[in-house]
């Protein structure tokens, strides 16, 4: 029903006045007695199969949102309805910013792709965790935290600290977003020594608190085979619980859209489709590097559910989706769920 009736009057809007339309509409619905019962019902598929238990977290399925889609936190007590068994919220930051200029998310639906330089725009952290303070039980919300535009890459571990400090009795996990490519300079902190200093203070903070939430490392698709090796090595040295693989990338390569298409469009991170054999080789390459104890969340270019698979065959605990659920819709939640319960009967 997504992709016959409401994806092709979604796709008749700009993708941001798009995503406000969507939301508005499935909140609308579940103002309607009963209907967000339905909407578990319909999205949820029920297995014991589907459980994932890793880092002190019990994940009832494997599947879900990426950061992005709710940077505010707001729609995950609507969206806990679709199936997800669990929602990133954010990229957050200690300051509210609005982000870059509009237009800044494209779609290229012949790739089933999107290119979005969005800058984390959002609402502050401190909007961010009163919203928390009303999370509904019953789902696991990881926060995913950032550095404000203005910060100085020098100061950004204290950008971090904030942001994790007000959130930490709020989520069940953190993702440490250094990988972006909509923030000047960002991307520089993934390198070994600025990484270094980020995840010791996070350490650090963390061993003051009575329960240890995990602390995974969103890093981008765009690093050489060294650099991963890096990745691996701080992670390990450092101590937090995995990686998250992996954000959007700067490459175009591979595009079936026109090339002057794609330029006329400019900057931003690539996701979708085009990105799926990248990232699923990375999630292979850090399982080999980090172990069986280490979480790993696979993401990018899942539009389908054996890409899901494909994923957590390469090594993922779990995956998340973002591009896929916006042109397939919440079926595609419900489509992994269904093989992955088969191909563990399968085993």
């Amino acid at each position: 029903m997504f992709r016959l009736a409401i994806r092709p009057i979604l796709f008749l809007f700009q993708p941001e006045t798009a995503h406000h339309l969507a939301v508005a509409g499935l909140r609308l619905l579940c103002l309607i007695p009963g209907m967000s019962w339905l909407l578990h019902r319909r999205y949820s598929v029920r297995s014991a199969s589907l459980l994932v238990e890793k880092k002190g977290l019990r994940f009832p399925n494997p599947v879900g949102l990426a950061a992005g889609f709710d940077k505010n936190a707001t729609l995950f007590p609507t969206f806990r309805f679709l199936g997800f068994g669990f929602i990133e919220v954010g990229t957050v930051t200690p300051k509210p910013q609005p982000g870059n200029p509009k237009p800044r998310l494209f779609r290229l639906p012949a790739d089933e792709a999107l290119i979005n330089r969005m800058g984390f725009n959002n609402d502050g952290v401190d909007e961010f965790a009163e919203r928390l303070k009303r999370r509904p039980p019953g789902i696991i919300i990881g926060a995913n935290i950032g550095k404000n535009k203005a910060t100085p890459d020098e100061q950004a571990v204290n950008d971090y600290l904030i942001c994790f400090q007000k959130l930490y009795d709020l989520a069940d996990y953190f993702a440490v977003n250094v990988s972006s490519p909509n923030t000047p300079g960002l991307r520089a902190l993934q390198d070994k020594e600025p990484l270094r200093i980020i995840l010791t203070a996070l350490l650090e903070e963390r061993k003051k608190r009575a329960q240890v939430k995990p602390i995974l490392l969103k890093i981008a698709p765009d690093l050489n085979d060294a650099q991963l090796s890096d990745v691996a090595e701080i992670v390990q040295e450092t101590g937090i619980d995995g990686v998250i693989a992996t954000n959007t990338t700067i490459s175009r390569d591979g595009l079936v859209t026109p090339p002057h298409t794609v330029e006329r469009i400019g900057a931003g991170g690539l996701s979708g489709w085009p990105l799926k054999a990248k990232s699923t080789r990375i999630v292979s390459l850090m399982r080999q590097k980090l172990g069986d104890s280490y979480l790993i969340i696979g993401c990018g270019g899942i539009e389908r559910a054996e890409d899901a698979l494909e994923k957590l065959k390469a090594g993922a605990d779990l995956v998340q989706i973002y591009t896929g659920f916006i042109y397939r819709g919440p079926e595609l939640v419900r489509s992994i769920q269904k093989l992955y319960v088969a191909n563990h009967a399968s085993h």
